[in-house]
Protein backbone atom coordinates (compact mmCIF):
# COMPACT_ATOMS: atom_id res chain seq x y z
CA UNK A 1 0.00 0.00 0.00
CA UNK A 2 2.89 1.94 0.70
CA UNK A 3 3.84 2.49 -3.31
CA UNK A 4 0.48 3.07 -4.57
CA UNK A 5 -0.34 6.26 -6.27
CA UNK A 6 -3.17 8.51 -4.67
CA UNK A 7 -5.43 9.77 -7.60
CA UNK A 8 -6.07 14.17 -6.57
CA UNK A 9 -9.16 15.57 -8.03
CA UNK A 10 -8.67 19.33 -8.05
CA UNK A 11 -12.32 19.69 -7.64
CA UNK A 12 -12.40 17.15 -4.55
CA UNK A 13 -9.22 18.31 -2.89
CA UNK A 14 -9.20 18.75 1.14
CA UNK A 15 -6.88 21.54 2.61
CA UNK A 16 -5.43 21.79 5.52
CA UNK A 17 -6.54 24.15 8.28
CA UNK A 18 -3.94 26.08 9.98
CA UNK A 19 -4.98 27.79 12.94
CA UNK A 20 -1.70 29.86 12.75
CA UNK A 21 -1.66 31.30 9.73
CA UNK A 22 -2.88 34.35 10.49
CA UNK A 23 -1.08 34.88 13.68
CA UNK A 24 0.77 38.12 13.37
CA UNK A 25 -2.64 39.83 11.65
CA UNK A 26 -4.38 37.96 14.87
CA UNK A 27 -1.59 39.41 17.03
CA UNK A 28 -1.79 42.84 15.43
CA UNK A 29 -5.55 43.25 15.99
CA UNK A 30 -6.19 41.85 19.52
CA UNK A 31 -3.08 44.42 20.80
CA UNK A 32 -3.86 47.17 18.79
CA UNK A 33 -6.33 48.65 21.24
CA UNK A 34 -4.29 48.21 24.58
CA UNK A 35 -1.04 49.63 22.59
CA UNK A 36 -3.27 52.80 21.83
CA UNK A 37 -4.25 52.86 25.70
CA UNK A 38 -0.54 52.76 26.50
CA UNK A 39 0.31 55.25 24.08
CA UNK A 40 -1.56 57.82 26.12
CA UNK A 41 -4.70 57.02 25.04
CA UNK A 42 -4.24 59.12 21.19
CA UNK A 43 -5.42 56.72 18.71
CA UNK A 44 -4.39 56.98 15.45
CA UNK A 45 -5.32 61.38 15.04
CA UNK A 46 -1.73 62.73 14.69
CA UNK A 47 -1.62 66.77 14.41
CA UNK A 48 1.27 69.42 13.33
CA UNK A 49 0.37 72.59 13.83
CA UNK A 50 1.74 75.90 12.26
CA UNK A 51 1.20 79.46 12.17
CA UNK A 52 2.00 82.54 10.19
CA UNK A 53 1.04 86.09 11.12
CA UNK A 54 -2.42 85.63 9.76
CA UNK A 55 -3.48 82.31 10.68
CA UNK A 56 -2.60 79.13 11.94
CA UNK A 57 -3.09 75.65 9.80
CA UNK A 58 -3.66 72.47 11.20
CA UNK A 59 -3.17 69.19 9.71
CA UNK A 60 -5.09 66.24 11.27
CA UNK A 61 -4.24 62.73 10.16
CA UNK A 62 -6.92 60.57 10.23
CA UNK A 63 -7.08 57.83 8.56
CA UNK A 64 -10.16 55.48 7.04
CA UNK A 65 -13.00 57.90 8.77
CA UNK A 66 -15.81 59.27 6.09
CA UNK A 67 -15.53 63.15 6.41
CA UNK A 68 -19.19 63.16 7.44
CA UNK A 69 -18.09 61.45 10.98
CA UNK A 70 -15.55 64.71 11.56
CA UNK A 71 -16.64 67.30 14.06
CA UNK A 72 -14.35 70.15 14.62
CA UNK A 73 -15.42 72.93 17.16
CA UNK A 74 -13.78 76.48 17.87
CA UNK A 75 -14.25 78.04 21.29
CA UNK A 76 -11.88 81.65 20.93
CA UNK A 77 -8.60 79.73 21.24
CA UNK A 78 -9.36 76.35 21.89
CA UNK A 79 -9.76 73.81 19.13
CA UNK A 80 -11.37 70.24 18.93
CA UNK A 81 -11.35 67.69 16.64
CA UNK A 82 -13.54 64.32 16.92
CA UNK A 83 -14.07 61.75 14.48
CA UNK A 84 -15.63 58.38 14.75
CA UNK A 85 -14.05 55.24 13.18
CA UNK A 86 -16.69 52.91 11.33
CA UNK A 87 -14.67 50.71 9.76
CA UNK A 88 -15.52 47.00 8.35
CA UNK A 89 -13.44 44.19 6.76
CA UNK A 90 -14.46 41.50 4.85
CA UNK A 91 -12.21 37.94 3.58
CA UNK A 92 -14.32 36.26 1.33
CA UNK A 93 -13.00 33.06 -0.25
CA UNK A 94 -13.22 32.23 -4.10
CA UNK A 95 -17.09 31.49 -4.33
CA UNK A 96 -18.07 35.13 -2.59
CA UNK A 97 -18.75 33.18 0.84
CA UNK A 98 -17.57 35.41 3.67
CA UNK A 99 -14.23 33.19 5.55
CA UNK A 100 -13.97 36.27 7.99
CA UNK A 101 -15.69 39.16 9.04
CA UNK A 102 -14.16 42.01 10.93
CA UNK A 103 -15.78 45.14 12.45
CA UNK A 104 -13.72 48.09 14.48
CA UNK A 105 -15.60 50.94 15.46
CA UNK A 106 -14.13 53.53 17.98
CA UNK A 107 -14.13 57.40 18.96
CA UNK A 108 -10.69 59.79 18.10
CA UNK A 109 -10.59 62.90 20.04
CA UNK A 110 -7.88 65.62 19.79
CA UNK A 111 -8.47 69.38 21.76
CA UNK A 112 -5.45 71.96 21.90
CA UNK A 113 -5.19 75.95 22.80
CA UNK A 114 -3.74 78.25 20.55
CA UNK A 115 -1.78 81.21 21.65
CA UNK A 116 -4.40 83.61 19.87
CA UNK A 117 -7.98 83.48 19.20
CA UNK A 118 -9.41 81.96 16.53
CA UNK A 119 -11.99 84.20 13.94
CA UNK A 120 -14.21 81.61 13.86
CA UNK A 121 -16.09 83.35 10.78
CA UNK A 122 -12.82 82.90 8.34
CA UNK A 123 -12.41 79.21 9.48
CA UNK A 124 -12.32 76.85 6.45
CA UNK A 125 -11.87 72.78 6.68
CA UNK A 126 -11.48 70.24 3.91
CA UNK A 127 -10.66 66.83 4.34
CA UNK A 128 -8.23 65.31 1.49
CA UNK A 129 -6.55 61.50 1.27
CA UNK A 130 -7.02 60.94 5.13
CA UNK A 131 -5.58 64.24 6.18
CA UNK A 132 -7.55 67.17 7.67
CA UNK A 133 -6.99 70.37 6.87
CA UNK A 134 -7.96 73.49 8.63
CA UNK A 135 -6.88 76.87 7.80
CA UNK A 136 -7.72 78.98 11.26
CA UNK A 137 -7.50 83.17 10.98
CA UNK A 138 -6.35 84.63 14.07
CA UNK A 139 -8.85 87.20 15.21
CA UNK A 140 -7.97 90.38 15.18
CA UNK A 141 -6.86 92.77 18.32
CA UNK A 142 -6.35 89.37 20.25
CA UNK A 143 -2.59 89.33 20.91
CA UNK A 144 -2.65 90.93 23.83
CA UNK A 145 -0.54 94.08 25.69
CA UNK A 146 2.30 93.59 27.55
CA UNK A 147 3.33 96.17 30.20
CA UNK A 148 6.10 97.99 30.53
CA UNK A 149 7.23 98.02 34.61
CA UNK A 150 7.84 101.44 36.07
Amino acid sequence: MANQLIHRDPQRSLARFDPFSDMEEFMHDFFAPALRLREGGTSRMRVDISETEQAYQVQAEIPGVNKDDIKVSIDGDRVSISAELKEERVTRDGGGKAVRSEREYGQQYRSFVLPHEVDEAGAQARYENGVLLLDLPKRAGTGGKQLEIQ
